[in-house]
């Protein structure tokens, strides 16, 4: 694994983006980006399959793990984090990509599908959808940019162990992992979480109501993996089931015993996406 780092720009100044790289640097790109609280570490265990064969970039969404914070949080938005993937993909020097995205990660690679003359020949979708449930949402917000502090690493992972519960039953070396690739030292020296809190003014700036992307999905043409926990609230089972059917028609795999999201840190999450891959 390697650390890159780049300037991205917004309308306040420019901040740093950080990624991760792995594989051979003329290998075919593969392009990890996160879910809403987590960082690009949360793709390590993928990242090191994929590798045998794909230049695997996993990016610090703007506000999350080494990547700068914005100095005005309404800029934490689909916009701003579509601005920076185009500049990441210059900076790449590369015109076609694979795209893998969990949650927010999954909105931004069906955003980006959806464009004409895309750079994403595959897409993989995890757990999310072009029909988000207000509940889900909600549950969301409340504990986004709540900022707490810890003690100590163990006393975060018991916290992430709660609240990252629908994950499924990690073992204790993949909590410990998410522990340390998710803390950051606050100034006091206690642990916090790696991102800046901020990152939930746009989403408390107005009531939560159901998103509808279905306009979106329909425009997706290329080639689409779809994966889904099985207990998933934020994608529900009956719209996982049309997403196979209108768009691109995804192929569709469930993984059992997990709500949202499945973390691609076991071989039943891995192996499909890199099947799917090297298609």
């Amino acid at each position: 694994m390697r650390s890159r780092s780049f300037r991205g720009l917004s309308q306040s100044g420019f901040h740093r983006l950080h990624y991760t790289e792995w594989g051979e640097p003329d290998a075919p790109v593969v392009l990890c980006v996160h879910g809403l609280t987590q960082t690009a570490r949360s793709f390590d265990r993928l990242a090191e399959t994929l590798a045998a064969d794909r230049r695997v970039i996993c990016l610090d969404v703007v506000g999350r793990g080494r990547s700068g914070w914005l100095a005005d949080p309404s800029g934490y938005d689909f916009p701003q984090y579509l601005a920076d993937v185009n500049a990441l993909l210059a900076r790449l020097g590369v015109d076609r990509i694979d795209f893998v995205g969990t949650s927010m990660g999954g909105i931004i690679g069906m955003l980006l599908a959806a464009l004409p003359d895309t750079p994403i020949r595959k897409l993989v979708v995890n757990d999310v959808g072009p029909f988000i449930p207000k509940a889900a949402l909600e549950w969301i917000r409340d504990y986004v940019g709540t900022d707490p502090e810890f003690p100590d690493l163990a006393s975060l992972e018991a916290y992430l162990r709660q609240i990252w519960a629908p994950f499924g039953n990690l073992d204790d070396g993949e909590w410990a992992h998410l522990a340390e690739t998710s803390a950051r030292r606050a100034d006091n020296g206690s642990f916090a979480l790696a991102y800046d809190p901020a990152i939930a003014v746009p989403m408390k700036a107005s009531p939560v109501t159901d998103v509808n992307l279905w306009p979106v999905w329909d425009e997706i043409a290329c080639d689409t993996l779809l994966v889904r926990g099985a207990q998933s609230l934020l994608l529900p089972g009956d719209t996982a089931r049309e997403m196979t059917g209108r768009g691109p028609c995804a192929e569709l795999i469930e993984i059992a015993d997990v709500g949202h999201a499945p973390t691609f840190s076991r071989a039943v999450e891995i192996e499909p996406v890199a099947v799917f891959l090297r298609k």
